[in-house]
């Protein structure tokens, strides 16, 4: 890699990148993205929030920027959350195109570049779009979805609609969705301002699926491209506990958001059962891990 000198040009596109104590993926992250751009005519910008990091992620993004000084870095001081923080970095953007990155993200061969050109082309269609996301041993992973409706959030917990491709899966080729993941999504800052960004209530899990629900009952469009690669690596993490209560957290903002009481109520049965069943499993198999994380899953549904 080399040092670049000389005036820089407008950016084509602003890539806001939230970090958090993960020095080394963020390094990695737009390490790859710049190796990427390498040789391409397309100028990119990053924005990149430290949410108060304590690891040196800091002093490495600036030692990075010594190699690549198109970074621009925005010191937080405390864990403002994912959305929050991408809120804080979308409004010190330079260009009216964005590319919300995850900082546990590989940018694959000219991924950016790809997502770009499609999203220029085809705006008028989808006013968001993600791209393919794939697990750190290649395998897709799934990242577009149906909306939370009480069919969908029923497959999602009882039925393993997951596994089963039924309420999110990795397609074969460009499609409507109702929401792709947060890893990754591309749009206009009017279409993200319009839509008033992600919630900031939601510390973590389920922004996305929010945000582009709220894009949807303005008119917008969500879009999947799958020739724009992108490994993810988050979803590879041994520690499961905590994405499960998140995601329970997460449901019940959203159905206490968007949907009426009997709704709600409905879907804390579901969540309820969901518990029961995971901690009935814990006890017969002897797994400590899952009794004690459908014990507290339990408890967030009893908290108000």
């Amino acid at each position: 890699m080399q040092k670049r000198n000389g005036k820089r040009p407008a950016p084509d596109l602003s890539v806001v990148i939230v970090s958090y104590n993960t020095a080394r993926i963020t390094v990695d992250c737009i390490t790859s993205l710049y190796e990427s751009l390498q040789g391409r005519n397309l100028h990119v910008e990053t924005v990149v929030v430290d949410n108060g990091s304590t690891d040196g992620s800091i002093e490495e993004i600036k030692r990075l920027k010594v190699l690549y000084p198109e970074i621009r870095l925005i010191e937080a001081g405390s864990n403002l959350g994912f959305g929050k923080a991408n809120n804080l970095g979308v409004r010190h953007v330079s260009s009216g195109y964005l590319l919300l990155l995850n900082s546990d993200v590989i940018v694959l061969e000219n991924a950016v570049e790809k997502l770009y050109r499609f999203y220029r082309a085809h705006e008028a269609e989808y006013q968001f779009v993600g791209g393919k996301l794939f697990n750190t041993d290649m395998t897709p992973q799934s990242s577009a979805g149906r909306f939370f409706t009480l069919p969908v959030a029923f497959a999602f917990l009882l039925l393993f609609g997951d596994r089963l491709g039924i309420t999110r899966s990795s397609p074969m080729r460009t499609v409507q969705t109702d929401w792709v993941s947060g890893a990754c999504i591309m749009t206009h800052t009017r279409y993200y301002q319009a839509v008033g960004g992600f919630d900031e209530g939601i510390f973590m899990y389920m922004e996305e699926v929010d945000l582009l629900y709220r894009a949807a009952k303005k008119g917008y469009r969500t879009g999947f491209f799958p020739d724009a690669s992108f490994i993810h690596i988050g979803s590879a993490s041994s520690n499961k506990t905590y994405p499960v209560l998140q995601a329970f957290r997460g449901l019940l903002y959203f159905y206490r958001k968007h949907y009426g009481p009997i709704s709600l109520l409905l879907l804390k049965r579901m969540l309820q059962l969901k518990s029961l069943l995971g901690w009935g499993i814990g006890f017969l198999t002897g797994n400590t891990y899952l009794k004690k994380t459908y014990e507290e899953a339990f408890r967030i549904t009893r908290m108000d």
